[in-house]
């Protein structure tokens, strides 16, 4: 029965997606350790707090979409969609995953546990910016992008200006592919006046705007190497990552949407784990 109530809420808040962000969080961590030694104790809080703040996140998004989600054809069999989850399920589960934030973020510091409280405000704000503006595939990025920087103030205590290449390539990264996974809710964000890229300026603009975005993912992780002091296996690493970014956007294209989510999820989770990697091997080589 818990086993089952897990794996219900797993899908309700999507956890393997989680893979797109952690990485990114943890590759931070190794970049800080080269300066300040990580312990395992602040590295378990770390991905604890990770954990929370989506899971809080994608439960209010889950609470302020409610009726669209059971109105959209994509989204009507999601647990709360169909009733398997309660709004007031929903509710609590929203308040525990914000607990164990603040209580993960007070383990890593004063400063973390103060930042916590507005970081929570950013995460929460991201749910009603489709109502208003077709920009929210950014403020998407830019709250989870906050993830690497959060990371490195939970290590260090302090802002490095080379971090935010960091939460830039993770910004434009998340923002590209959400573009992407919004092409196929075009006609019912229309229909309900939702706003987004791709149904405000139509599917092959937005394709382009995506181009545009993972562009800067690129330059923003190769400035990562210069600014770090990394070495040829990062480049090596960098270059498998550039040609799944070329692959992801072959793979959608406007007379071919039905490839989105071999896209969103395979391509992107590869990308992930290979930043991840590339870090890892350029610290435990040097």
């Amino acid at each position: 029965m818990l086993l089952s109530q897990i794996q219900t809420y797993g899908r309700l808040i999507k956890f393997t997606h989680t893979v797109f962000a952690l990485p990114f969080a943890l590759a931070a961590v190794l970049l800080a350790h080269r300066q300040h030694p990580v312990t395992w104790t602040a590295l378990f809080w770390i991905v604890l707090a990770m954990a929370a703040a989506r899971s809080a996140a994608m439960g209010f998004n889950r609470l302020a979409d409610y009726e669209y989600d059971m109105k959209n054809p994509r989204t009507a069999n999601r647990p709360h969609a169909t009733g398997e989850i309660s709004k007031k399920s929903l509710f609590l589960f929203v308040l525990l995953s914000s607990a164990v934030l603040v209580v993960s973020a007070a383990m890593l510091g004063r400063l973390c546990l103060i930042l916590s409280g507005p970081l929570m405000i950013v995460l929460f704000f991201y749910s009603f910016t489709k109502r208003f503006t077709p920009y929210s595939h950014l403020f998407l990025g830019f709250a989870i992008g906050l993830a690497p920087l959060g990371a490195w103030i939970a290590i260090t205590g302090t802002l490095d200006q080379r971090i935010l290449l960091l939460t830039s390539a993770l910004m434009t990264y998340i923002a590209g592919f959400d573009i992407l996974y919004a092409c196929q809710d075009v006609d019912f964000d229309r229909r309900v006046r939702l706003f987004s890229i791709p149904a405000c300026w139509g599917i092959r603009p937005a394709l382009r705007v995506s181009s545009l975005l993972h562009m800067f993912t690129f330059v923003s992780l190769l400035l990562i190497y210069f600014a770090f002091d990394l070495g040829p296996i990062y480049l090596a690493f960098l270059s498998a990552i550039s040609l799944l970014l070329v692959v992801e956007h072959r793979l959608v294209r406007p007379h071919r949407l039905d490839n989105i989510n071999i896209a969103f999820f395979h391509v992107n989770s590869a990308i992930s784990i290979l930043l991840f990697l590339a870090v890892l091997m350029d610290t435990w080589l040097s």
